[in-house]
């Protein structure tokens, strides 16, 4: 697997450069009045033309990279087939709102998994950071960079001085019931920090500029590839229970406030929530 891994890696840093570059250029003209070709997918917020068109550009070289592999993107989920070894999980751009409100936080969003011992493993993740050209990449044991160099977290020791990042779901109950829980948590850390965009937010707890990040209900596109990079910068990675990061909960962390933080969520009810 280490030359299947290292090409899908390549592979995958390439492509998610080349679909934020497409973002980038549409995100200049949206700035200068093109119309952003706003929709809205139910209750799962919208998508924009930067949003089809980078998932074309990914799933277009993907393709051509690797014909045999399956492909989940959010933006076209009935692209999935089955695969026998490796699946990619996508999100074109991750943080469409903020594209839509032209708030600096949104990404590219690509990791590649593999069967291993009949259970899935992520092993390949790319993120980009668009606005700030920032190019995250990381593989199983082979840790994490951005734009080329090395990162690590914080190795932030006292949660009362951690800066923790968050998210919120579409959907009002939740949301209600996700900010009943960040009530709890408030008076406990340093300060909350909401950008809205999954990917990059783990990303940042990769990098330091965050100490943790969490929140219920991501789908895989969402956190595959950035809790990975995460994890291989020294984080501790998984849900409340003790098991994987999932769409159950993810959560990701200094590893000294790792404990004391997923205690807090839990008795705060964020699973539930």
């Amino acid at each position: 697997m280490p030359n299947e891994l290292e090409d899908r890696l390549i592979v995958a840093r390439r492509v998610a450069r080349k679909a934020a570059e497409a973002i980038a250029e549409l995100y200049t003209a949206y700035q200068g009045g093109m119309d952003a070709g706003t929709s809205q997918k139910g209750e799962d917020g919208p998508v924009t033309k930067a949003d089809y068109a980078a998932n074309q550009i990914i799933l277009t070289e993907l393709g051509r990279a690797f014909p045999k592999d399956a492909i989940l993107s959010e933006e076209s989920p009935e692209s999935w087939v089955t695969s026998n070894e490796w699946t990619w999980m996508i999100d074109p751009l991750d943080g469409t709102t903020n594209y839509l409100y032209r708030f600096p936080g949104f990404g590219v969003s690509i990791a590649a998994e593999v069967l291993v011992e009949g259970a899935w493993r992520v092993v390949a993740g790319a993120v980009v950071d668009v606005v700030h050209d920032a190019r995250y990449s990381a593989s199983l044991g082979g840790g994490a960079t951005c734009n080329g160099a090395p990162i690590s977290v914080s190795g932030q020791d006292d949660l009362s001085r951690a800066l923790v990042a968050t998210g919120f779901s579409y959907e009002p109950d939740r949301r209600r019931r996700q900010a009943e829980v960040l009530t709890r948590l408030l008076p406990r850390v340093r300060d909350i920090r909401r950008m809205g965009a999954a990917a990059v937010d783990l990303c940042m707890v990769a990098c330091g500029r965050v100490d943790a990040f969490y929140e219920k209900g991501l789908a895989a596109w969402d956190h595959s590839a950035g809790a990975l990079v995460a994890q291989e910068a020294g984080a501790l990675v998984g849900d409340l229970d003790g098991g994987p990061p999932g769409t159950g909960f993810v959560l990701a962390a200094s590893p000294a406030i790792f404990e004391p933080l997923r205690a807090i969520l839990d008795g705060a009810g964020a699973g539930a929530a």
